[in-house]
């Protein structure tokens, strides 16, 4: 029977756990299965390095490592990875794909508020982020907080995981009859190259468009939700009178898009940057969207992307509508179960402008 291609939702993900196609060195949690992705978790130790680095065609990471590891962490207790540093963590799950499927990654949504660089690496790999299909070995994490320090341990989850049969990436064509059918976006969208995303910094007198991130700002637990004074760590940023903010050279900001979202049962996505010639400034840390983000009948109605900007080298103006993002949209190879926001912790549906779960409501 030959197998619908695209992504692989949770049923799918668990037979694959089962047929040792992901193994883990450590039980599964039932949290760690999402709708498409699961995530991916820390392991005993970690390495931090003196720079960010791939280990090339044919070459194990462990074999690059050793001449960049300065010293190693013990994550079976409370560890510090310290901003502007680089880590490397050996992650608890590996892989045996099979030559049909392929595996991609990306920080989960928590991971990227709180402006924390996370990458997968494989064996071999000749770029972040992607086990090629029939790639046989171990996974790791490259970490690194540029604006907060952060506190981790063995099983913290930073990343997460899609796995892939095949192409699954929905053309231009089909999202527009999609579209037609169910409305992907709340504005009229334009779709070319997948869905393109705007930004919005207007708004009422008073109202909070963003927040920019406070230097020297405490510790984050990344396994706390809202534990954290917001107030300690961020400055909301009010509409501004003349419908644009601009953005400072190397800080980090939280804004949300224009357009309220939705992801159809049936299909996955994810965030893209647009050329970086259109901009002095970096969107898309955290990509993923699962089947169900946004889908009324599972609670989503009105839900926004939040983005996670950070200027680049030069001041720049960033307009009310300006076009920030594009979200990809790809075909699962079934519909899931359960969709997100249904029966499962979600803490983003229906969300408009918000901070990571790590912190408490703004009072």
């Amino acid at each position: 029977m030959m197998m619908k291609q695209g992504v692989l939702p949770a049923k799918a993900l668990m037979a694959a756990l089962e047929k040792g196609i992901i193994s883990t060195d450590a039980a599964l949690t039932a949290r760690q299965v999402q709708p498409s992705s699961l995530d991916l978790t820390l392991g005993t130790k970690a390495w931090r390095v003196r720079a960010s680095f791939l280990p090339g065609a044919n070459v194990r990471v462990e074999e690059r490592l050793q001449d960049l590891v300065m010293h190693e962490l013990d994550l079976t207790k409370d560890a510090v990875l310290e901003k502007g540093c680089v880590y490397l963590v050996p992650l608890r799950e590996s892989l045996a794909l099979p030559a049909d499927i392929s595996g991609m990654a990306n920080p989960k949504s928590s991971t990227g508020r709180v402006d924390v660089f996370v990458r997968m690496v494989t064996d071999g790999a000749t770029a972040f982020e992607r086990a090629p299909e029939g790639y046989a070995g171990p996974l790791y994490a490259e970490i690194s907080p540029k604006t907060f320090s952060i506190v981790v341990r063995e099983g913290s989850s930073l990343n997460q995981l899609r796995l892939r049969r095949g192409r699954a990436l929905c053309s231009d064509a089909d999202l527009r009859k999609i579209h037609d059918k169910t409305p992907l976006v709340s504005a009229t969208g334009s779709i070319d190259q997948g869905l393109c995303m705007t930004v919005q910094v207007a708004g009422a007198p008073g109202e909070i468009i963003g927040y920019r991130a406070r230097r020297h700002a405490g510790l984050i637990d990344v396994d706390k939700v809202g534990a954290l004074d917001p107030a300690q760590y961020w400055e909301p940023i009010p509409a501004p009178k003349n419908n644009f903010i601009i953005l400072d050279p190397d800080e980090f900001y939280i804004l949300a898009s224009k357009e309220a979202l939705c992801i159809p049962p049936d299909m996955a996505a994810e965030m893209m940057p647009i050329d970086p010639l259109l901009g002095e400034f970096r969107v898309h840390y955290a990509g993923f969207f699962d089947p169900g983000f946004g889908y009324s009948q599972a609670g989503g109605a009105g839900s926004r992307a939040v983005l996670e900007v950070r200027g680049h080298d030069a001041p720049f103006v960033l307009e009310d509508g300006q076009m920030v993002a594009r979200l990809a949209y790809e075909h699962l190879s079934e519909t899931p179960e359960t969709l997100y926001g249904q029966g499962l912790k979600s803490n983003y549906q229906g969300q408009g402008l918000k901070l990571s779960k790590h912190f408490s409501d703004w009072s």
